[in-house]
């Protein structure tokens, strides 16, 4: 074989669950961001009615479907995305990972995606699953350092990944900016926006309001909405982009089940039960927050999304993961799954039920 696949980064957790599940009542396991609330009801009395599943559904989505987005992103927003500039995927992950090679047939003589030094893997495996290079920016406090990409790799560059609230650390990037650059350069900037909806500092922003040309934008049910298990996401922007993207994922048969786009368009129809998660959420990363910080760890709220970016002096994240997991009975992700730069960080996804988030807590007060 030419190519050997990686082991999947969350397989490498089997450890840490061990010492974890020692704990009475079992493992609190927070290692993954896979949503744990219950889904609007509404939402699933449309997914039972069954509408669409006889047929083939439209691989660009619904009208109805693209509609709902569109109204939502005119409301979340304030941006004018018609339903033709938009389409919808089977959950935002695919998109992610098929994008590199997609664009790579339309423009052969770009091979490079940069995507920021510390995130979500798949940026960086997209590119591996295309053949291509992944070149990594690095982050600092600002957001991405755009100013350190080799001119070399910016010629080369089919896409900038830009993530904003940030899967793991939670910050907040100037969409302004990365938007800005990527226009002057030429290379089209992809933004992940799946956590949005949890944006703890300032308002929700999308880079649609710089405008559509030369930018994406890649948003998600499975987070806002607790649907995971459902796979639909949609991506919003430059009208050529869009064009193409859905003609070719056309033809590669990619659609996402009928009834599941008529559960989506009632979800983003509907607004309460996102407050509601959002109370849920940040009830959570403030009392484990707290926690941490009593027991010694650096584990301030994030900026956005719903997961903790802590560190410990002295330790590297394998060893404070394992740490966590003896006296809480967490489930942490080490930050070196997410690129070398974040390997002296853990990511605690608050993603358990209150009540075992508390216990957590309570475990580490109990250990001071």
């Amino acid at each position: 074989m030419s190519f050997t696949p990686p082991p999947y980064p969350y397989e490498r957790l089997d450890g840490i669950k061990r010492i974890a599940s020692a704990h009475e009542g079992g493992a609190i396991d927070c290692s993954i961001g896979t949503p744990i609330d219950p889904p609007p009801a509404v939402v699933l009395e449309e997914l039972a009615r069954g509408a669409g599943a006889r047929g083939y559904p439209p691989s660009a989505g619904t009208g109805d479907f693209r509609r709902s987005v569109s109204a939502w992103l005119a409301d979340r927003f304030d941006v004018e995305v018609g339903p033709g500039d938009l389409a919808a995927c089977v959950g935002t992950k695919e998109f992610v990972a098929s994008l590199a090679g997609y664009l790579h047939l339309r423009s052969p003589e770009r091979d490079t995606v940069l995507y920021p030094a510390i995130s979500y893997p798949t940026y960086a495996m997209g590119a591996t699953l295309a053949g291509l290079r992944a070149v990594p920016v690095p982050v600092g406090d600002d957001g991405m350092d755009l100013a350190s990409i080799d001119a070399s790799d910016v010629r080369r560059a089919l896409v900038l990944w830009s993530n904003s609230p940030s899967n793991p650390t939670g910050a907040l990037e100037d969409l302004e900016r990365v938007a800005a650059w990527g226009r002057r350069n030429e290379v089209l900037v992809a933004s992940d926006e799946c956590y949005a909806a949890f944006t703890w500092k300032g308002e929700a922003a999308s880079i649609l309001r710089t405008g559509l040309t030369g930018v994406l934008a890649v948003h998600s049910a499975s987070k806002r909405s607790n649907l995971a298990g459902l796979r639909v996401g949609f991506y919003a922007g430059d009208p050529e982009v869009v064009a193409y993207l859905r003609l070719v994922r056309q033809h590669a048969g990619l659609m996402v089940p009928g009834p599941v786009q008529a559960a989506a368009a009632v979800a983003y129809g509907d607004e309460t039960h996102v407050v509601e998660q959002r109370a849920r959420y940040l009830e959570r990363l403030r009392t484990l927050s707290t926690a941490l910080t009593g027991y010694g760890v650096e584990a301030p709220l994030p900026d956005g999304g719903f997961y903790l970016w802590c560190r410990q002096p002295g330790l590297d994240g394998w060893a404070l993961a394992e740490r966590l997991a003896e006296v809480t009975g967490i489930v942490s992700s080490p930050g070196e799954l997410y690129g070398d730069a974040g390997a002296p960080y853990v990511r605690i996804a608050v993603v358990q039920p209150t009540e075992r988030i508390e216990l957590a807590a309570e475990r580490l007060a109990s250990a001071n």
